[in-house]
Order: C-alpha cells, then sequence, then structure tokens
C-alpha cells in the first residue's frame, strides 16, 4: 500500500509549481490521515516543517538552494523513494532566554541556539556547564550551542567541528572570538545544560536566535537538548545524514 502523503511547499515559483505537479499526481491528504510530510523548498522549510509537524517522518526534496536536509527533486517512484527512505532521529535544543525586564522567551531549535551582539561593540559572555562556570569572559561577536544535525550550518561556517549523528554530544563553538584569542570552542556531552550570562548588557546588547526564532535583547540564555521530542527526516537510501556529514568534510 502506498504512503498517503501530505506536501507542503515554500512561497517561491519553483516549489508551488512543482506542488501543483505533484498533489495532482499523488493526491493530497490532510494532516491527521498522512504517513508521510513531503517539504518542497529549502533546509529552511524543513526545518519549520519539523517544529510544525514532531509526529510525522518528513521527506524533503530540494527546491530550494543548498538543501543540505533535502533529497535530489524527482517526481518519478515517489511512493517507492519514500518506502526505502532511510530514518534519522534527532531531539531538537530547548532555549531558555531572559530578557531584560524579567520576561522569559521559549524556543525549540533543531540547528543550534546563537547568540550574537546587537550592537556596535563586541559582546561579553560568561559560559557555564552544568551550574559550573568554565569561562568567565568571553569577548566575541556571538557564540552557538549546536546539535549533530546542525553542525555543518552555521556551526561550519564559524570553523566548529561537524559532528557525527548518533555521537551524543553537542559543539560549542565562538563567532569571531577577541578575547581568549581564536577560542576553539569546546565539544559537550548532549546531557549538559549550557548557560550563556551577557557581561554590560546596556553596554553591549546581544540578541538570541533560535533557528531563526529571534529575541531582540537577552541577559541570560540556557540551553539543553530536548529528549522528549524527536523528529524525523527521511533521506533516499544511501544518502543519509550520516553520509551527508561524512562526506562534507571532504568536500
Amino acid at each position: 500500500m502506498s504512503p498517503r502523503f501530505m506536501f507542503v511547499s515554500s512561497e517561491t515559483p519553483v516549489a508551488q509549481a512543482s506542488l501543483a505537479r505533484l498533489t495532482a499526481r499523488y493526491g493530497q491528504t490532510g494532516l491527521a490521515e498522512a504517513d508521510v510530510i513531503v517539504a518542497l523548498g529549502g533546509d529552511g522549510l524543513m526545518l519549520t516543517t519539523l517544529h510544525r509537524n514532531t509526529g510525522l517522518p518528513v521527506y524533503g526534496m530540494n527546491r530550494g538552494t543548498i538543501g543540505f536536509l533535502m533529497n535530489d527533486y524527482l517526481e518519478d517512484d515517489l511512493p517507492e523513494r519514500v518506502a526505502g527512505a532511510e530514518l534519522t532521529m534527532t531531539n531538537p535544543l530547548a532555549m531558555v532566554a531572559g530578557g531584560p525586564d524579567g520576561s522569559e522567551h521559549r524556543a525549540l531549535a533543531i540547528n543550534e541556539v546563537s547568540l550574537l551582539r546587537a550592537g556596535p561593540q563586541a559582546a561579553k559572555l560568561r559560559i557555564s556547564v552544568n551550574g559550573r562556570v568554565r569561562m568567565e569572559e568571553l569577548v566575541c561577536d556571538g557564540a552557538l550551542l549546536c546539535t549533530p544535525a546542525g553542525s555543518t550550518a552555521y556551526n561550519y561556517s564559524a570553523h566548529g567541528p561537524i559532528l557525527p549523528m548518533g555521537s551524543d554530544v553537542l559543539a560549542l563553538t565562538a563567532i569571531a572570538a577577541f578575547r581568549p584569542r581564536r577560542w576553539r570552542g569546546a565539544i559537550l556531552p548532549k546531557s549538559a545544560t549550557v548557560r550563556f550570562d551577557v557581561l554590560e548588557p546596556q553596554k553591549r546588547p546581544v540578541m538570541a536566535d533560535a533557528d531563526s526564532r529571534g529575541v531582540d535583547s537577552v541577559h541570560w540564555v540556557e540551553i539543553r537538548s530536548e529528549p522528549a521530542i524527536e523528529h524525523r527526516i527521511l533521506f533516499d537510501a544511501g544518502h543519509g545524514l550520516e553520509e551527508r556529514l561524512t562526506r562534507e568534510q571532504f568536500v
């Protein structure tokens, strides 16, 4: 029996045209009856789809640019491709960010949580892990904590390590570190709770971002992995996320 598809797409003309052709060919199923969500777009659409739907597996086809989390776009044999796809499970990061007025903002991030300077001067951050201060002061443009799934995204651009799937670790990476000079970051166990305290927040304001959902001004941020939530991503056989992460290191 063929899986029942729910198709979603980005707003670009190419993605919308693909949506029309695929729904005409394979039908469109509502969320409650669907077996698989097929996302047509780029990595941004994939992240949005995963955040909105934690129960169903998502099979992406690239109608965007890079499409690291997407499969190649092919209209033929979609039921067979999905049936033979490899399943990758990933847990998001849970962020709690404290605002200057004492408010708390919560968000989940599949790729990374990042702190970024929001003014002309470098940020000053104090870093604690599991309640213990590990770095009294990091002067930088920002810092991020990422999952293995997100380690090839912003983290990699900031010269952080690529993490194998299933390694149960997180990468803490500085963005343009000034002091300590060229600090290379840290690899932490997945069970760790990481806290950033913003030093001199009025003079050196900092914003926080969880997969492009931002908080304009924060005084502190706590991040931990959320094992109670699992996101399910489908990749064509032989082209799973583990293979993509490995291949990315030999480009």
